[in-house]
């Protein structure tokens, strides 16, 4: 499922074992795949990791599993590169928040991605970053409860390709593909979410002021 010609070439030197393909390959996704691990990882490791640091150990994890992409070439190696750089981030997660180390683990599934609640913490994050003055941090506590909460009453394959689309700047037939979905039901849905995302945040007093 490689996009371009030049990705093709690419991805056929890899299966010939070119680890410069591979790294290549890698470089060429690596501002998606850093806006991914900056939408999905939790505040607290703010100051502690960041978004390269993240990028550097998954490149690692990649070249030590590319048997995992080999045993089935023709999925797109981008799909394969988030599911590693999710891998990874859960695991710095587990490292570094000692006392979430259950729910870390239990946050991500190679089938279904990131769980819900963790979801819905990162879409009311970033739907409330315009709120980052010491006088707003009251009323940014309380909007985010209600968000998360808004947010959890909506579909939670919604919710996810939501995040996908929108957040992770993702194309449908990559939304599709890790969702295990049509690229049809993928599109419906965005549509669906966009419009439902709508409705949560006009509802919510004080959220557009």
């Amino acid at each position: 499922m490689a996009e371009t010609e030049e990705e093709r070439q690419l991805v056929a030197r890899v299966i010939n074992g070119d680890q410069g393909a591979l790294a290549e390959l890698f470089s060429s996704h690596r501002d998606r795949l850093w806006r991914m691990i900056n939408f999905r990882m939790d505040p607290r490791l703010h100051g502690r990791v960041d978004a390269d640091d993240v990028l550097q150990e998954a490149w690692l994890s990649v070249v030590q599993r590319i048997d995992h992409f080999l045993a089935d070439a023709s999925r797109s190696i981008f799909v394969w590169f988030r599911l590693i750089a999710c891998q990874t981030l859960v695991d710095i997660h587990r490292r570094h928040l000692n006392t979430q180390k259950r729910n870390a683990a239990a946050e991500f599934s190679i089938h279904s991605g990131w769980d819900s609640n963790s979801t819905s913490f990162s879409l009311s994050h970033h739907l409330l970053g315009h709120l980052s003055s010491p006088s707003q941090a009251a009323l940014r506590q309380e909007l985010a409860e209600t968000l998360r909460t808004a947010l959890g009453s909506m579909n939670e394959i919604d919710r996810e390709v939501l995040a996908l689309r929108h957040f992770e700047q993702l194309t449908n037939r990559e939304t599709a593909q890790i969702l295990g979905i049509s690229e049809q039901a993928a599109s419906d849905r965005y549509i669906r979410a966009l419009a439902r995302l709508k409705t949560v945040l006009t509802s919510i007093p004080g959220f557009l002021n």
